[in-house]
């Protein structure tokens, strides 16, 4: 009997706090929602940022409405939430220095994001791997490599290191070396080159192509050759050119070179 009224002389004692309790509640999960909202929408308004960014934002500010809403419910019973928030804050420590390298990626994946240096589908060297984007997420960058390997990359190993895009441009130059023996005409070495590039469908006109001599080497004279193309074409020209040329030059009758020792005989 004493439990009862004890209990519904705490209910009328505390009647007024439950109705602010309850409408604190339901003030921040309203409030929590629309700020979550508004982040989304501030991420949609910007087509060139990742939505996961926003995403992860908005998640964040709605559980700091809602964190801070069950201190304001904490502190109107009475409760001292001063203790609470240092060993909130001192957990939160503890947790962060525990996962610093989870933690690095994530502040990583958030410059990525925001800077986007490379897109989905861009082909790009970071990290020590070359390959195709096939995902970008908070934490990790997936890549798809030429020999069809799955390769997922922690986005605190790109973020701070050198980044190469090779999709960043649509037209690219493809470099090449020919080479040519010493005595060659290099005026006709050169049309034989030219005879290929024109051939070759893939290659553009404007920027016309680059075809001079880069360096006279131990045992032959070097052509560099330097084509452009868009940039979807650039291993097909890179990987058939030479070929074209080899066959041309042995058509053409222009002698290619092998390294080779001269000896003389002392008299």
């Amino acid at each position: 009997m004493d439990t009862a009224l004890n209990s519904v002389g705490w209910l009328q004692a505390n009647v007024m706090n439950i109705v602010y309790v309850i409408a604190i509640a339901l003030a921040a999960i309203w409030l929590s929602g629309v700020i979550k909202s508004l982040v989304l929408r501030m991420g949609k308004s910007h087509p060139a940022l990742d939505e996961t960014l926003f995403h992860f934002l908005g998640s964040i500010a709605r559980y700091a409405v809602l964190i801070f809403a069950g201190i304001i419910i904490l502190d109107r019973f009475g409760i001292q939430t001063t203790s609470l928030v240092a060993i909130l804050g001192a957990a939160g420590l503890a947790v962060g220095l525990a996962l610093q390298g989870t933690l690095s990626s994530l502040a990583a994946g958030v410059m990525l994001i925001l800077f986007r240096p490379y897109k989905v589908g861009d082909f790009v060297e970071a990290a020590g791997t070359f390959g195709k984007i096939d995902a970008i997420t908070l934490f990790t960058t997936d890549m798809i490599t030429f020999d069809n390997q799955h390769i997922i990359i922690p986005n605190s190993e790109i973020w701070g290191t050198k980044i190469t895009n090779h999709s960043h441009h649509a037209v690219r130059g493809v470099e090449l070396v020919a080479s040519v023996a010493y005595g060659t005409d290099i005026k006709k070495a050169k049309a034989s080159i030219a005879k290929v590039l024109k051939a070759n469908k893939q290659i553009l006109s404007d920027p016309a192509p680059f075809v001079e001599v880069e360096t006279l080497a131990a045992s032959s004279v070097d052509i560099l050759v330097r084509p452009f193309v868009n940039g979807a074409d650039y291993f097909d020209v890179k990987y058939a050119v030479p070929q074209a040329i080899y066959e041309q030059f042995a058509k053409d009758g222009i002698e290619i070179p092998f390294q080779q020792i001269v000896i003389h005989n002392a008299k």
